[in-house]
């Protein structure tokens, strides 16, 4: 089956796209061999990470991004993460509902992804569906936020530019600059800049900012956007873009994209170690090496020489 999905995939199929994330999101025993085949074919696109509170927009705002970029011809790939439903394990909210403007459009390819418990605002299998859409040949890539407020970190792992949305007068905007947000932020774009505060906040973030070490060398933007209307979208595709081209020119994207083969190529191995380590008997071993440390004979050190020297 995997041989024959590949095969739509490298066709350009979408379907086959589609039935690919899905055997990687379930973890299938054929992931290995999906990134192994589709990963010379990666082209190292633009990822863009939209991350922030809830309720402040994000989606409406990408889906004018989305929009603008249409219109030169970009073709736009989107992986929206959301909370996780109880009762299915799926994502509860699909962003093909939220950006209803743009999910029909054939230039444009977006996925909701359930965070399956995962508190960093993206699901632990995001960076290989990212993978597996590069190879696909999407020009842009964006990557939506659960939207959980705070713990949003995990975006700047997997993204080239995160871009932190905030709105004024909710709060939210005055609690990120006390959380890690504020430390991942490339483009800060305050949406719903319409409204009373928009300015002020502005004016604190840039502050913020001066105040803290640059992480990337790359000046960190701040900007004012109002979706809905369809203000400032057109500034803000544009400095994206731009902050591409900066990144890339600085080396910035290529560091990039070797720390993550760099991460890869470690899980690989780890998992490929304790793979060969729990075998010949050491399952059965931990097992003894468990009752005997309840049973007061041995502490959980001289467990794990034991089982480092295979005596049991």
């Amino acid at each position: 089956m995997v041989e024959s999905l590949l095969d739509k995939f490298f066709k350009k199929n979408e379907v086959g796209l589609a039935k690919l994330i899905t055997l990687i999101e379930d973890d299938d025993a054929a992931t290995d061999e999906i990134i192994h085949s589709i990963f010379p074919r990666m082209q190292n696109s633009p990822r863009i990470g939209i991350t922030g509170p809830p309720g402040i927009g994000k989606s409406t705002l990408l889906e004018k991004i989305i929009m603008d970029l249409r219109k030169t011809g970009k073709t736009v790939a989107v992986v929206g993460v959301d909370p996780t439903s109880p009762f299915t394990g799926g994502a509860i909210l699909g962003d093909r509902i939220r950006m209803s403007k743009v999910y029909l459009d054939k230039g444009v390819f977006i996925r909701s992804m359930a965070s399956r418990g995962s508190r960093g605002g993206i699901a632990g299998k995001t960076k290989s569906v990212c993978d597996l859409i590069d190879a696909f040949g999407f020009d842009y890539i964006f990557i939506e936020t659960v939207g959980v407020g705070q713990v949003e970190i995990d975006i700047m792992d997997a993204s080239h530019v995160t871009v932190v949305v905030l709105a004024p007068e909710s709060g939210d905007g005055i609690q990120t600059l006390k959380a890690g947000l504020m430390e991942i932020g490339d483009i800060f774009v305050i949406n719903k800049g319409d409204r009373d505060g928009a300015d002020e906040l502005v004016n604190l973030i840039r502050y913020t900012l001066e105040l803290k070490q640059d992480k990337s060398g790359v000046e960190p933007l701040v900007m004012k956007t109002t979706a809905t209307k369809n203000i400032g979208v057109d500034k803000l595709v544009g400095s994206i873009e731009e902050f591409c081209i900066s990144l890339k020119n600085s080396g910035i994207f290529e560091n990039k994209k070797k720390n993550w083969i760099k991460k890869q190529i470690s899980v690989l191995v780890e998992r490929e170690v304790l793979d060969t380590f729990w075998q010949n008997g050491r399952k059965t071993a931990l097992a003894n090496c468990v009752e005997d440390v309840l049973k007061g004979k041995i502490t959980p050190f001289e467990a794990k020489k034991i089982l480092l020297e295979k005596k049991r």
